[in-house]
């Protein structure tokens, strides 16, 4: 078999004739030895924004493992030859399916190969997309860069590559580019420049990376991707450099950031801001939530008050909100006992064709700690929880994180930790591929027990 890395090309050969000398010293026979494979070089892209992490095989040969999105990797040597590609999905029990390939391709010598998987799981567009260079040094004092659109659910765009305090309408596009469309290797004098996409023809800048630097000797591939994060623009920038992945996301991102009012005996809420004049969020009442606000990252004070300002019952809590992070803000805790608090929790936003995302929240101060159960039938005798021992915590709210599972019916129910008595349901969820779903365990309407539950995002209504 082909080796995969030079250094297990070299070995065979030595080995070889190593043997020869060994085996008969007096053979006069002419001893053939095949000239040494030549080195082709490969790098893998991920820029399918549905699909899920996954396995390049290079012949029976794993080559890269659990691969995510919007991740580049390093630069492999390789045999010249032909091999025979395979890119692996993993689902979330952790098996693994074809979703590229097997696809045959042919590496040759003294060429760098960029393999992009392009398209979306969901449509069955996902492809192999093949961009091959000649292997050569950048000239001193340059950058080279290579501008790439994998961004299939964005339109064809005209790419600018200024300096930084450049106006556009003085500046010409350095190329137009539609979905798998390449700008080929651009050189350039090393410094720093602003990228700014449009549509094709127009004026109206949908990305903006603001000020990025391209060093002496570098040789980037800059791939427009889906942007799956925050902020209106429709691309995210990954940037392979040859070590690893720079994403360069718009600069006008921000962060997302929703309330969600879990304080079961708290009063209608107003929420603002940084001690604005108005709040930006009024009247939010027990088991609601409000859509995602996208704000400028940065610092922020936060104030709660009952509906009209007054009681104001939390005043300048401190938050920190960074660029392309999405956030869900809890008040939890108990007015009456003055615990109330706020909280935040990091939310996942990328829908996975292959799986549904579950999140349970633990928001009930009265139901102590629990288990979860997440499984096929109503009765939970024998199984055991997906979770176990969750407990709440005023200080900081404990979540199940993201859990990828399969896509089906389930039973989702939330016992006292040990025991096999339901403090919540069972109910029965449909959890869909390409889905992302959150329950929060609250208290009862007024406080104690029993426990209720919020219902937020993709989830599925219950079914009856």
């Amino acid at each position: 078999m082909r080796g995969i890395t030079k250094l297990s090309v070299l070995l065979l050969p030595t080995l070889v004739l190593s043997g020869c000398w060994l085996d008969d010293d007096d053979n006069d026979d002419e001893v053939v030895v095949d000239p040494t494979p030549e080195s082709s070089f490969v790098r893998v892209h991920h820029t399918a924004s549905d699909a899920p992490n996954v396995n390049v095989i290079a012949e029976d040969t794993t080559l890269l493992e659990n691969v995510p999105y919007q991740a580049s990797s390093s630069v492999i040597e390789v045999e010249e030859g032909e091999y025979s590609i395979t890119v692996e999905g993993i689902l979330p029990d952790q098996s693994t399916a074809a979703v590229i390939g097997p696809a045959d391709l042919t590496f040759n010598a003294d060429t760098r190969y960029e393999i992009f998987a392009v398209g979306n799981v969901s449509d069955e567009s996902l492809e192999p997309l093949v961009i091959s260079n000649p292997v050569s040094d950048v000239a001193s004092g340059n950058s080279r860069i290579q501008v790439v659109h994998a961004a299939y659910n964005a339109p064809g765009v005209d790419v600018y590559l200024t300096a930084p305090d450049a106006a556009l309408a003085d500046a010409s596009p350095a190329a137009t580019l539609e979905f798998s469309d390449d700008s080929g290797q651009v050189s350039v004098e090393a410094g720093d420049y602003r990228v700014r996409l449009t549509p094709v023809g127009e004026t109206t800048v949908v990305y903006d990376s603001g000020t990025i630097t391209l060093p002496d000797g570098s040789d980037y591939i800059v791939a427009a991707t889906d942007n799956t994060a925050t902020g209106d623009s429709p691309v995210t920038l990954q940037i392979a450099t040859g070590d690893g992945t720079v994403l360069v996301p718009d600069a006008n991102a921000g962060a997302d950031v929703r309330v969600i009012h879990a304080a079961a005996d708290a009063p209608n809420v107003d929420v603002t801001l940084n001690n604005a004049a108005d709040p930006q969020i009024t009247d939010l009442a027990f088991q609601s939530a409000t859509d995602y606000i996208n704000v400028a990252e940065g610092d922020y004070l936060i104030d709660v008050a009952a509906t009209g300002g007054t009681p104001q019952v939390l005043d300048d809590i401190e938050f920190s909100l960074e660029a392309t992070m999405s956030y869900s803000i809890y008040a939890v805790g108990a007015l009456g006992d003055d615990t109330l608090a706020l909280q935040a929790l990091t939310e996942q936003r990328r829908s996975i064709a292959t799986a549904a995302q579950l999140q349970v929240v633990h928001a009930s101060p009265s139901a102590g700690n629990v288990d979860i159960y997440l499984t096929a039938a109503e009765d939970i005798s024998d199984a055991d929880p997906v979770v176990a021992d969750v407990p709440f915590d005023v200080e900081g709210l404990v979540s199940t994180g993201s859990l990828q599972v399969t896509p089906g019916e389930y039973y989702a129910t939330v016992t006292a930790a040990g025991t096999k008595t339901a403090a919540i349901g069972p109910v029965l969820f449909n959890l869909e591929g390409g889905g992302i779903y959150t329950v929060i365990a609250v208290d009862a309407d007024g406080g104690g027990t029993p426990p209720q539950v919020i219902l937020l995002d993709d989830l599925a209504t219950p079914a009856q």
